[in-house]
């Protein structure tokens, strides 16, 4: 067989990026939990014998992917080269060999082709309940979360090991959603397989060896030239969180050096007693991610084009967190990440990362039950019930933040008629959230209200999962902060941002998800966007008046447009 051009290998690596799609588009349409159809939690890649990713979906997050980029290693390693069989199906749930809890689970496929192994397809998703206290930061160690499967075989020359589904099905509330989330998994690594078998055959190949060497090489050299572009240096960038029963800190140091750039955690606060700790490969997907997006954001992810990103971080810090420590909200620590990371490549690189957002996704879990307090009726129900939202995100140089819209996790906001019709729950309010942006040249994202109650004759808990109650996302170059974060029973009853809380019956909770901070001086910003932002109810005339300084003319005008529905486009 003759060596494949450029041109060939080029669309060779199109052709990958274009498999992991669809094979991300497969696991969307077959998961059962409503985390992965409707928020899009989830990752998939495929992968060379060594384990190096070769190409990642655009559908997923950076923390699953980037995370799940050092996890197939683990599987060769726990698995055996000489155990590996075509037919085979790999699974596990650990945070520390996988993506960072046990509410993520991870599945490889070992792919064949004429009978030699020539690769890997892996898959992550976020599943509702794996069992344990639940989802939510109050567990004192890992223990406590959950049901932990080890790296094994889930298949094994295509035969599906019961055992492990009979374990499964008994420590979980949600069994056939979870095995069925299993087989969505594995369905999605092999319909990567089939098109890669496709791919092969239609360009001769016997191996991926010459594709590999190919993407990698190219990868990390446009990489390199990149940061080699760059002028050296270091700087300092530091973040404090609400933790969940007392404040914590992120430090970091970020070095600009030849051939790298480096994330070191030093100074970082140490392991939270709750679950709230982040490991050090969670840290590692969102500290590589908030570089290669101000550095290098349109060569795509594999294992060269991150290997330049390196990240340290002491053992048992709260993002360097070891076993046994209790990791069920990893995603509060390690959606700041990168936010705590652009406070120190700010001053290396002017002018280029947004103002800090929301950060972390405004999460929360309804945990339904017949009431306790009377006689509860008869068609009263138990259910779990998961809903992802999002506040805002942080301006940018150029740019307003975006509304309601999750970053660095890019997990979509679940539609108030898939949460629905979960369970027994009713969103009684979802709306934007006015004046919550912060105020600058280019101001903040704005967040969101959301109430949610439940159908009369039950009462619920509440694992809350929130951050930015008592430290707002701040600004930027003299740009505003952004709103904080609220959360209250309906009768004024104040709530906890973390933790799993008893709300009785007829009572429902109100929330206000934080706004993304502004970036540059409110006084620069253009009257003209400053009265479009009061005519779609984005921030209130007093905000336009005492904070822009737009006149009371100006304000009677934007307000009629929206009493009219002559809206700015």
């Amino acid at each position: 067989m003759s060596t494949p051009t450029t041109v060939a290998y080029q669309v060779m690596w199109n052709r990958l990026i274009s498999i992991v799609e669809e094979q991300a588009q497969a696991l969307v349409r077959t998961a059962f939990s409503t985390s992965v159809r409707e928020a899009g939690d989830l990752s998939a890649g495929v992968y060379n014998t060594r384990g190096d990713m070769l190409a990642q979906a655009v559908t997923g997050t950076p923390g699953h992917v980037n995370a799940m980029a050092d996890a197939v290693a683990h599987f060769i390693r726990r698995i055996g080269a000489d155990n590996i069989f075509e037919g085979d199906v790999y699974i596990t749930n650990n945070p520390w060999e996988g993506t960072g809890h046990l509410h993520d689970i991870t599945v490889v496929t070992p792919t064949f082709y004429q009978g030699a192994h020539v690769g890997f397809f892996a898959c992550t998703a976020h599943i509702v309940d794996i069992g344990g206290r639940g989802f939510g930061a109050d567990a004192n160690s890992v223990y406590e979360e959950g049901l932990h499967i080890p790296i094994m075989k889930f298949a094994e020359r295509g035969e599906v090991d019961k055992t492990l589904l009979h374990i499964v099905r008994n420590n979980v509330r949600e069994p056939d959603q979870l095995v069925g989330d299993m087989y969505a998994l594995a369905t999605c690594n092999e319909i990567g397989l089939r098109r890669l078998t496709d791919m092969m055959t239609e360009f001769g190949l016997d191996s991926l060896q010459g594709a590999s060497d190919f993407i990698l090489d190219n990868s990390r050299r446009a990489t390199l030239e990149r940061i080699n572009a760059l002028d050296k240096g270091v700087a300092a960038g530091e973040m404090q969180l609400d933790g969940y029963s007392a404040p914590i800190t992120l430090k970091v140091q970020v070095r600009i050096e030849k051939d790298r750039v480096v994330s070191d955690f030093e100074g970082s606060s140490g392991l939270d007693k709750k679950g709230i700790n982040c490991p050090l490969v969670y840290t590692k997907a969102y500290a590589c991610y908030a570089l290669k997006c101000a550095i290098a954001p349109e060569i795509p992810n594999n294992a060269a084009s991150l290997e330049p990103f390196e990240t340290y971080a002491p053992e048992n810090s709260i993002v360097n967190a070891p076993h046994p420590a209790p990791v069920a909200l990893r995603h509060i620590v390690g959606h700041m990440v990168p936010d705590t990371v652009y406070a120190a490549l700010d001053q290396l690189l002017p002018a280029t990362v947004p103002a800090e957002g929301a950060g972390c996704l405004c999460n929360f879990q309804v945990s339904v039950q017949p009431r306790t307090d009377t006689t509860a009726p008869d068609d009263a129900v138990r259910a779990e019930v998961l809903t992802f939202n999002s506040g805002g995100s942080g301006a940018r140089p150029t740019l307003d933040g975006m509304n309601a819209t999750a970053f660095p996790s890019g997990v979509m906001t679940m539609p108030v008629e898939a949460t629905e019709q979960v369970g027994p729950v009713i969103i009684w309010r979802k709306e934007l959230r006015a004046d919550s942006g912060g105020a600058g040249e280019y101001r903040g994202g704005l967040g969101q209200y959301m109430d949610v109650g439940v159908h009369d004759g039950h009462e619920f808990h509440i694992q809350a999962m929130f951050d930015r109650v008592d430290h707002p996302a701040r600004g930027r170059q003299r740009g505003g902060n952004g709103a904080p974060t609220h959360i209250a029973q309906d009768d004024g009853t104040p709530m906890r941002g973390k933790g799993k809380q008893f709300v009785p019956h007829g009572r429902h909770v109100r929330m206000a998800f934080p706004g993304g901070a502004g970036y540059g001086d409110p006084a620069n910003r253009s009257h003209s966007d400053v009265a479009r932002d009061l005519a779609l109810g984005y921030i209130s005339a007093d905000t336009a008046r005492s904070v822009y300084g737009l006149s009371d003319t100006a304000i009677d005008s934007a307000l009629k447009a929206t009493a009219t529905g002559d809206l700015p486009a």
